[in-house]
């Protein structure tokens, strides 16, 4: 059986039933501060856009928001919803879990890739003019 998730005590369904104001009481001081100065335009779409989205799940359609507010904070009401979050160079799939509430979205499309270095062969360096090919 799977461990019911709880965020400070509190299930998911008390979670989606209690006010803004109550929820943001419960997140950590960064996204505390950030919610109660209010969300932008961008943020504002981005919320009723997933609540449309939400509603089309309901009937049975599935679809996903693109977005670029990587600096909104995932709430309740967006658990089970897909986002397509911009990383600066194209948009990451994101399906939104309970756990992730009370983080950013930019925080699950990372920004950049590992280096892979590979060996040293023609044009690598000025160095490898002198390494002898195989």
């Amino acid at each position: 059986m799977p461990k019911e998730f709880h965020y400070r005590g509190l299930t998911l369904n008390q979670l989606e039933s209690i006010s803004m104001d109550e929820f943001i009481h419960l997140l950590p001081s960064r996204q505390r501060r950030s919610l109660r100065r209010g969300l932008s335009n961008e943020q504002r779409k981005l919320l009723e856009n997933i609540r449309l989205v939400k509603e089309s799940m309901r009937q049975g359609k599935p679809m996903t928001v693109k977005t670029h507010a990587r600096d909104m904070i995932i709430l309740p009401e967006m658990v089970g919803a897909t986002v397509l979050v911009h990383n600066g160079k194209e948009f990451v799939s994101i399906t939104i879990t309970p756990e992730m509430i009370g983080y950013y979205l930019g925080e699950f499309a990372i920004t950049n890739k590992p280096v892979r270095h590979g060996t040293p062969g023609i044009g690598a360096s000025r160095s490898s003019m002198y390494v002898p090919l195989k």
